[in-house]
């Protein structure tokens, strides 16, 4: 939606609130498949007080979702981006509080899953290097396609 106009950026419009609908039926899905996997797992999600301390994640996760509908609705481009991003953090929250500290269910947990301390600081170093040359080469590539596709060359954008 950011990038486009006229007749596509109506299309992309359309397909977002489609998509939006079956991400959130997903969504819907695995929150409620989650919690029978394992009886940990549902007490987690349902015995007091856990119910309220847990009870923002679904509620915010349909905040963004309703706020995300309206601003696709009201072309509101840059902030239908940032909660559609706002939307999967939240998704991948969900399942983070679900899961955790099994990385693998029902057994493996994420220190069971984890290399030796030498090969993640090995990672890390390298990690350290290449995250900034992926946000660096990412900006720029936004940099040099800023502006809008336009339906006719002539009109202007990078197309």
């Amino acid at each position: 939606m950011m990038k486009t106009s006229g007749g596509l950026e109506l299309w992309a419009r359309r397909m977002a609130q489609r998509f939006l609908i079956a991400t959130l039926l997903a969504m819907a899905v695995v929150s409620l498949w989650v919690p029978f996997l394992d009886t940990d797992i549902s007490a987690r999600w349902f015995t007091l007080p856990n119910l309220f301390l847990l009870l923002p994640v679904p509620v915010v996760t349909a905040l963004v979702a309703f706020l995300l509908w309206r601003a696709i609705d009201r072309n509101a481009r840059y902030q239908a981006f940032f909660l559609a991003i706002g939307l999967f953090l939240l998704g991948y929250l969900g399942l983070a509080v679900s899961l955790f500290p099994n990385i693998v269910p029902p057994g493996v947990t994420i220190w069971e899953a984890a290399n030796t301390p030498s090969s993640q600081i090995f990672t890390l170093i390298g990690f350290s290097f290449t995250l900034p040359m992926t946000l660096i080469y990412t900006g720029y590539a936004y940099w040099v396609f800023r502006g809008q596709v336009a339906e006719d060359v002539d009109a202007g954008g990078y197309h």
